[in-house]
């Protein structure tokens, strides 16, 4: 019993120290000097200035408050999904920072944020070029035609809410559920309740990237190792909603380093 009590305390201290470490690795990263700030949208202004869209059914609209995107109403109708695209790409490493608030009551589906995407095949590495064929965003069309990370957060599934990390593209002939994630995986999280405001920080490097949630009184950080050998360099960033999900987004800001 001493012994099974002992094993119980040097797992949660083990937790504990590595929860730390890894909040320290991001604040230093997150206050490093050589940041650049190269994209900025304070999301009340005509969105087409500084984004295009995927997909014919979804919906973006600026207020005051920020820019409200929606994507199509009809549940697994795949002309619903919707992807909004940043005009510029971005190189190296790579800071993104939002207000996002979650507007639909849903809970099913997945909000992703897509990290510098870029296509794979000759001809097609820039992914404006043969966004008609985008115009039903079917994930297939990302994930086996992309290179880009990704990330899924205020999202659902058969275990319940949930925040995942993965790499495209997937590999021929493999199951994009296993072979495309980067572990770990959050489950439960407790954050994005409907209505409540959030500031989300991406940091991507050559070997980490890490997810900072801070809103409604919580603060939690998420990271996953990457392969360096396997490096997404280059492209744009995508917001992702799937069918039926909604929400608001402000204070949109894209860095790199000098």
């Amino acid at each position: 019993m001493i012994f099974s009590l002992l094993r119980s305390c040097l797992i949660i201290l083990f937790i504990i120290n590595t929860a730390f470490a890894q909040n320290e690795n991001f604040v230093q990263l997150n206050t490093d000097s050589k940041w650049q700030l190269k994209f900025s949208d304070n999301c009340t202004e005509d969105w087409e200035t500084k984004w295009f869209l995927d997909g014919l059914r979804a919906q973006v609209v600026n207020t005051q408050k920020g820019m409200l995107f929606s994507a199509g109403d009809v549940e697994h109708d795949h002309s619903c999904h919707a992807v909004l695209w940043t005009k510029p790409s971005f190189s190296g490493d790579v800071k993104i920072e939002y207000d996002y608030t979650k507007i639909d009551t849903r809970v099913s589906q997945v909000n992703i944020v897509y990290i510098q995407a870029q296509g794979i095949h000759e001809g097609k590495k820039d992914i404006f070029t043969w966004k008609d064929e985008r115009d039903i965003p079917y994930m297939r069309t990302y994930f086996d035609n992309m290179k880009c990370l990704h990330i899924s957060y205020a999202a659902f599934g058969n275990d319940g809410e949930y925040i995942r990390a993965r790499q495209y593209p997937r590999l021929e002939g493999t199951d994009f559920n296993t072979t495309t994630e980067i572990p770990p995986a959050s489950f439960n999280t407790g954050l994005f309740i409907p209505g409540k405001k959030y500031k989300i920080t991406i940091i991507k490097t050559k070997t980490k990237l890490f997810f900072r949630v801070k809103g409604d009184s919580k603060e939690k950080v998420f990271s996953w190792d990457l392969d360096e050998q396997n490096q997404v360099k280059n492209g744009r960033i995508g917001l992702r909603h799937m069918f039926t999900r909604s929400s608001l987004y402000s204070n949109f800001k894209v860095y790199t380093k000098l």
